[in-house]
């Protein structure tokens, strides 16, 4: 059941991060930052929201399955990176490198969470 979870949360993060990247390309392209309390607040704090569910039930499954290669410094700091991506995404003078390897960053570590839980799913 934990598993289930972990793998919908972590997908929807997933799209997030695709998304916060098109939201990034459209800002520098049109160099024009959407409105913070109708468009910018509302989406941070829903990507905010869903970061905490995902990591509170990943530090549940850490402490219960303890994997080989995903450490609470890697959940807290990519936890960190969503809820930064949330906000910068929409403005156009963030740091193109930083934002891109951050993005890149998430991308990777939310990756290898779904194949570690698909791996601990089919050995369960």
């Amino acid at each position: 059941m934990m598993s289930e979870e972990i793998i919908h949360i972590t997908e929807t993060l997933l799209q997030h991060n695709r998304l916060f990247l098109e939201y990034y390309q459209e800002a520098r392209e049109t160099g024009i930052t959407k409105d913070f309390h109708e468009v910018i607040k509302p989406f941070a704090d829903e990507v905010k929201a869903l970061t905490e569910q995902w990591k509170g039930i990943m530090i549940k499954w850490l402490a219960e399955t303890s994997p080989k290669h995903i450490h609470l410094k890697q959940i807290d700091t990519t936890t960190e990176h969503i809820e930064l991506l949330s906000i910068q995404c929409f403005f156009s003078n963030t740091s193109k490198k930083r934002f891109l390897d951050t993005n890149r960053t998430v991308e990777f570590f939310l990756q290898e969470i779904l194949k570690e839980v698909g791996k601990d799913k089919r050995d369960a």
